[in-house]
């Protein structure tokens, strides 16, 4: 609209106008009431992945979670035998469902890339960053993934 020009509000006893400068009412949230931001955020979810399968040379599965790793840099540390494995990382998604679904993908969508060994996931936990962390202070749940990376049991 351009400055100076009336506006015209429609109501039910007719019409009311108003020219530019004229001061509005202003409303406000009722007290007490707070802003609720979108529920489909991102959220952080901690991931514990865990497979196994026949026996493989250690080498070849360091080798590949090392690739794993350095593909998706989001995988905090990895811990593996020559039967079995477990990857931890922290994921973004906007429920658990979704952290969980992008998890039980993980190993089969990048067995071939990384050259993973051909096992199946036996294992998985997903929770959410509180979880995690209350956890951790209770003294129980697995110790924070350090040193980063990917090491021998």
């Amino acid at each position: 609209m351009r400055p100076g020009a009336a506006v015209s509000r429609g109501g039910a006893g007719g019409s009311a106008s108003r020219t530019a400068g004229e001061e509005r009412a202003l409303t406000s949230v009722a007290a007490g009431h707070r802003y609720e931001g979108p529920k489909d955020l991102p959220r952080l979810w901690h991931v514990t992945l865990s497979v196994s399968g026949d026996r493989a040379p250690l080498g070849e599965v360091r080798r590949g979670l090392e690739q794993l790793a350095h593909d998706h840099p989001f995988l905090l540390t990895s811990r593996y035998a020559d039967d079995h494995a477990e990857i931890r990382y922290w994921e973004e998604a906007r429920d658990l469902h979704d952290a969980a679904a992008v998890a039980l993908r993980l190993w089969g969508e990048h067995r071939q890339s990384a050259k993973l060994p051909p096992w199946e996931i036996v294992g998985l936990e997903v929770i959410d960053r509180e979880t995690y962390h209350q956890r951790l202070a209770e003294g129980y749940g697995p110790p924070p993934a350090t040193p980063v990376g990917v090491h021998p049991y």
